[in-house]
């Protein structure tokens, strides 16, 4: 069917301007006459195409802060004002241009006539299944306002929790690259001129001190023979990643180490219980959210175990059950969620599940990175000891030499 453009008034005496698909110009003004508008104008508006190359050639997508940011203020502004008037106004207020044009694009969809779950899905990349899903059910229930919120809460949440991930990790990585670069400076630069006062000795050098002249005889010569084999190996790596049999079993193996696989299962668990738990306080079909969960799940067997718990609840069997018969979720979270089962509180008792695994995870996170830097520091000042202690024999070798 071909778009009108049109120019209306809306029952608060505000000029509307937008687009619509109908099946011809009778269609189209009946269609604004039932949403209580008065008709200024109605013609055919010119192919999409023309009017949308930008998101043709320019995709863009809101960041996890930026979509968090977005689902706040859009819930705050929702409650004094219409939702057109809100996404106009983030529309103008938004400093990014990629979140402006992002915005822009669904504030075009709802004037459209489109729902804002609908408009949302033209940004796809920007707003995932299960946010629109929410977005959807609160459209549908009369509580959108109430839902953005929710989102919001679980946004800022996610993002808490990534961010003190990431900021636990930043001093290890940076300690980590700062001590592979010292020892590889001291291997590549200083070893070789040191070893230069050795060549003519004539004696045997020991074997610490050949060790390290060999390997540093390897990194000084075929350093880019060494960073080949490395982008290789991290070539294939990443292709045997992409098949799903090689990387469903690496992802269980990760689950099975001491320290890593008890952070994933606790982080995969905190994050399944507070996203379930706003899903069933927004009234969303309980299957259908844990379907919209497993894709954003990126370890492959957690994502499967998720998955399996699709089929017993479908099959009419408690959510409880299902979590215990996967085997991997926290016998916490097993026992609060039969209770709040039991009691009819489901999504509360998920609520306190996830705040409680949360605050483990947090304790969990510094402990483990706590311990992680002092080895980082052990391990190197190793290296440089046997680097030391390699130049030094050969010079207290020709000392004991020199006193016989």
């Amino acid at each position: 069917m071909p778009d009108y453009r049109y120019v209306a008034i809306d029952p608060k005496g505000r000029e509307r301007t937008g687009r619509l698909t109908a099946a011809n110009d009778d269609a189209a003004r009946a269609d604004l006459v039932r949403r209580h508008f008065h008709v200024v104008a109605v013609e055919p508006a010119p192919p999409r195409a023309a009017g949308r190359s930008l998101f043709a050639f320019r995709r863009t997508r809101l960041s996890s802060k930026e979509l968090a940011l977005f689902t706040r203020q859009l819930a705050t502004l929702a409650e004094v004002a219409p939702l057109e008037e809100a996404l106009r106004t983030l529309t103008r207020q938004s400093e990014a241009e990629s979140a402006r044009l992002v915005i822009g694009d669904v504030h075009a969809g709802l004037l459209e006539g489109r729902r804002l779950a609908d408009a949302m899905a033209r940004q796809s990349p920007s707003f995932p299944p299960l946010y629109r899903a929410m977005v959807a059910a609160g459209e549908t229930t009369g509580s959108l306002t109430v839902i953005l919120a929710r989102l919001a809460d679980l946004l800022e949440r996610q993002a808490e929790v990534r961010g003190k991930l990431i900021a636990a990790l930043a001093y290890p990585v940076v300690l980590a690259i700062v001590a592979i670069g010292v020892v590889a400076a001291l291997m590549i630069f200083v070893v070789p001129r040191v070893v230069e006062q050795f060549t003519d000795v004539g004696q045997q050098l020991p074997f610490l001190t050949r060790a390290v002249i060999a390997i540093s005889s390897v990194a000084a010569n075929w350093w880019w023979l060494v960073l080949l084999l490395l982008a290789g190996a991290g070539a294939g790596w990443v292709s045997a990643m992409r098949r799903p049999a090689f990387k469903a079993r690496v992802d269980a193996r990760l689950l099975r180490l001491p320290l890593l696989g008890r952070l994933l299962r606790d982080l995969h668990a905190a994050r399944f219980a507070r996203t379930l738990s706003t899903m069933v306080s927004s009234r969303l079909p309980l299957v259908e959210g844990l379907r919209l969960t497993v894709p954003t799940i990126r370890n492959a067997a957690l994502a499967g175990a998720t998955a399996g718990l699709i089929d017993q609840v479908r099959a009419g069997g408690s959510l409880s059950a299902a979590l215990r018969d996967a085997g991997v979720f926290p016998p916490l979270l097993v026992y609060m969620t039969a209770s709040g089962e039991s009691a009819g509180r489901l999504e509360v008792m998920l609520e306190r599940a996830a705040e409680y695994l949360e605050r483990e995870f947090d304790r969990f996170t510094a402990a483990s990175m706590a311990l992680l830097e002092p080895v980082i520091i052990v391990v190197m000042g190793s290296f440089v000891a046997l680097i030391i202690l390699a130049i030094l024999l050969p010079i207290l070798q020709l000392q004991n030499l020199a006193g016989l």
